[in-house]
Protein backbone atom coordinates (compact mmCIF):
# COMPACT_ATOMS: atom_id res chain seq x y z
CA UNK A 1 0.00 0.00 0.00
CA UNK A 2 3.08 2.24 0.34
CA UNK A 3 3.40 2.54 -3.42
CA UNK A 4 -0.13 3.88 -3.84
CA UNK A 5 -0.87 7.61 -3.70
CA UNK A 6 -2.12 8.99 -0.38
CA UNK A 7 -5.50 9.80 -1.90
CA UNK A 8 -6.00 6.16 -2.97
CA UNK A 9 -5.01 4.88 0.49
CA UNK A 10 -7.46 7.33 2.06
CA UNK A 11 -10.19 6.12 -0.35
CA UNK A 12 -9.57 2.46 0.57
CA UNK A 13 -9.64 3.19 4.30
CA UNK A 14 -12.84 5.20 3.87
CA UNK A 15 -14.49 2.31 2.03
CA UNK A 16 -13.46 -0.16 4.76
CA UNK A 17 -14.92 2.15 7.42
CA UNK A 18 -18.14 2.57 5.41
CA UNK A 19 -18.55 -1.19 5.07
CA UNK A 20 -18.02 -1.63 8.82
CA UNK A 21 -20.61 1.06 9.62
CA UNK A 22 -23.07 -0.44 7.11
CA UNK A 23 -22.60 -3.88 8.68
CA UNK A 24 -23.28 -2.47 12.14
CA UNK A 25 -26.44 -0.74 10.90
CA UNK A 26 -27.64 -3.93 9.23
CA UNK A 27 -27.11 -5.88 12.46
CA UNK A 28 -29.15 -3.26 14.32
CA UNK A 29 -31.98 -3.55 11.78
CA UNK A 30 -32.01 -7.32 12.18
CA UNK A 31 -32.42 -6.92 15.94
CA UNK A 32 -35.31 -4.50 15.44
CA UNK A 33 -37.04 -6.98 13.16
CA UNK A 34 -36.69 -9.67 15.85
CA UNK A 35 -38.31 -7.51 18.54
CA UNK A 36 -41.95 -8.16 19.49
CA UNK A 37 -44.52 -6.80 17.08
CA UNK A 38 -46.83 -3.93 17.88
CA UNK A 39 -49.92 -5.40 19.54
CA UNK A 40 -53.26 -3.92 20.49
CA UNK A 41 -55.12 -5.53 23.38
CA UNK A 42 -58.89 -5.22 22.99
CA UNK A 43 -60.98 -4.99 26.14
CA UNK A 44 -63.21 -7.85 24.99
CA UNK A 45 -60.19 -10.15 24.68
CA UNK A 46 -59.15 -9.84 28.33
CA UNK A 47 -59.45 -13.04 30.37
CA UNK A 48 -60.96 -12.12 33.74
CA UNK A 49 -60.32 -14.42 36.71
CA UNK A 50 -62.00 -14.06 40.13
CA UNK A 51 -59.44 -13.42 42.88
CA UNK A 52 -61.44 -12.37 45.96
CA UNK A 53 -65.18 -11.79 46.40
CA UNK A 54 -66.25 -8.93 44.14
CA UNK A 55 -62.88 -8.62 42.36
CA UNK A 56 -61.45 -10.05 39.15
CA UNK A 57 -58.02 -9.75 37.55
CA UNK A 58 -56.86 -9.76 33.92
CA UNK A 59 -53.28 -9.64 32.67
CA UNK A 60 -52.81 -7.05 29.92
CA UNK A 61 -49.07 -7.32 29.36
CA UNK A 62 -46.08 -9.20 30.74
CA UNK A 63 -46.07 -11.77 33.51
CA UNK A 64 -46.81 -10.21 36.92
CA UNK A 65 -45.38 -13.25 38.72
CA UNK A 66 -41.88 -12.87 37.23
CA UNK A 67 -39.21 -11.06 39.21
CA UNK A 68 -38.00 -7.88 37.51
CA UNK A 69 -40.36 -8.12 34.53
CA UNK A 70 -42.61 -5.18 33.64
CA UNK A 71 -46.32 -5.98 33.76
CA UNK A 72 -49.73 -4.40 33.30
CA UNK A 73 -52.83 -5.89 34.95
CA UNK A 74 -56.39 -4.74 35.41
CA UNK A 75 -58.60 -5.28 38.41
CA UNK A 76 -62.38 -5.06 38.14
CA UNK A 77 -64.44 -4.57 41.27
CA UNK A 78 -68.19 -4.79 41.79
CA UNK A 79 -69.93 -1.91 43.54
CA UNK A 80 -68.99 -1.82 47.24
CA UNK A 81 -66.34 -4.54 47.02
CA UNK A 82 -63.72 -4.15 49.72
CA UNK A 83 -60.06 -5.11 49.70
CA UNK A 84 -58.66 -5.75 53.22
CA UNK A 85 -55.35 -4.20 54.31
CA UNK A 86 -52.42 -5.63 52.40
CA UNK A 87 -49.05 -4.74 50.92
CA UNK A 88 -46.87 -5.58 47.91
CA UNK A 89 -43.11 -6.22 47.67
CA UNK A 90 -42.82 -3.76 44.76
CA UNK A 91 -44.22 -0.32 43.93
CA UNK A 92 -47.82 -0.38 42.71
CA UNK A 93 -48.79 2.20 40.06
CA UNK A 94 -52.58 2.57 39.83
CA UNK A 95 -54.74 4.36 37.26
CA UNK A 96 -58.53 4.42 37.52
CA UNK A 97 -60.06 3.52 34.16
CA UNK A 98 -63.73 3.32 35.22
CA UNK A 99 -65.78 4.05 38.33
CA UNK A 100 -64.62 5.37 41.67
CA UNK A 101 -61.76 3.73 43.54
CA UNK A 102 -61.34 4.49 47.23
CA UNK A 103 -57.95 3.80 48.77
CA UNK A 104 -56.68 4.25 52.31
CA UNK A 105 -53.33 3.73 53.99
CA UNK A 106 -52.83 1.78 57.19
CA UNK A 107 -52.88 -1.64 58.77
CA UNK A 108 -56.62 -1.67 59.58
CA UNK A 109 -59.57 -0.97 57.30
CA UNK A 110 -60.83 2.49 58.28
CA UNK A 111 -63.44 4.14 56.04
CA UNK A 112 -62.52 7.58 57.41
CA UNK A 113 -59.07 7.19 55.78
CA UNK A 114 -60.40 6.37 52.30
CA UNK A 115 -59.40 8.85 49.59
CA UNK A 116 -61.43 9.07 46.40
CA UNK A 117 -59.87 8.42 43.02
CA UNK A 118 -62.05 9.10 40.00
CA UNK A 119 -61.62 8.02 36.38
CA UNK A 120 -58.24 9.17 35.08
CA UNK A 121 -56.66 9.60 38.53
CA UNK A 122 -53.27 8.02 39.23
CA UNK A 123 -51.31 7.09 42.34
CA UNK A 124 -48.17 5.21 43.26
CA UNK A 125 -48.28 3.09 46.39
CA UNK A 126 -44.69 2.53 47.54
CA UNK A 127 -43.55 -1.04 48.12
CA UNK A 128 -44.50 -2.49 51.50
CA UNK A 129 -46.94 0.36 52.29
CA UNK A 130 -50.01 -1.10 53.97
CA UNK A 131 -53.23 -0.08 52.22
CA UNK A 132 -56.86 -1.09 51.67
CA UNK A 133 -59.57 -0.23 49.18
CA UNK A 134 -63.22 -0.10 48.19
CA UNK A 135 -65.11 0.98 45.08
CA UNK A 136 -68.31 2.76 44.09
CA UNK A 137 -70.04 1.40 41.04
CA UNK A 138 -68.31 -1.11 38.81
CA UNK A 139 -64.67 0.00 38.95
CA UNK A 140 -61.71 -0.93 36.79
CA UNK A 141 -58.18 0.00 37.76
CA UNK A 142 -55.00 -0.61 35.83
CA UNK A 143 -51.87 -1.51 37.76
CA UNK A 144 -48.41 -1.47 36.25
CA UNK A 145 -44.98 -2.04 37.69
CA UNK A 146 -42.11 -4.47 37.90
CA UNK A 147 -42.81 -8.00 39.07
CA UNK A 148 -43.38 -9.86 41.09
CA UNK A 149 -46.87 -8.60 41.86
CA UNK A 150 -47.84 -10.33 45.10
CA UNK A 151 -50.50 -9.56 47.68
CA UNK A 152 -49.49 -9.99 51.32
CA UNK A 153 -52.41 -9.65 53.73
CA UNK A 154 -51.67 -7.64 56.88
CA UNK A 155 -53.84 -10.01 58.89
CA UNK A 156 -54.08 -13.38 57.14
CA UNK A 157 -57.35 -14.05 59.00
CA UNK A 158 -58.87 -11.03 57.17
CA UNK A 159 -57.82 -12.35 53.79
CA UNK A 160 -60.91 -13.06 51.78
CA UNK A 161 -61.25 -16.55 50.45
CA UNK A 162 -61.11 -16.76 46.67
CA UNK A 163 -64.46 -17.43 45.06
CA UNK A 164 -65.30 -21.08 44.51
CA UNK A 165 -64.65 -22.29 41.00
CA UNK A 166 -67.69 -23.74 39.22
Amino acid sequence: MRNFPLSFRFFVLSMVAAVMVWGTLQAGQTKKEESPAHKIIHYGDLKWTPIIPGWEIATVSGDPSKDGEPFVIRLRGADGSKVPPHWHPTNENVTVLKGTFLVGMGETYDESKLQTMNTGNFTTVPKEMRHFANCKGETIIQVHGMGPFKVNWVNPADAPMPPAKP
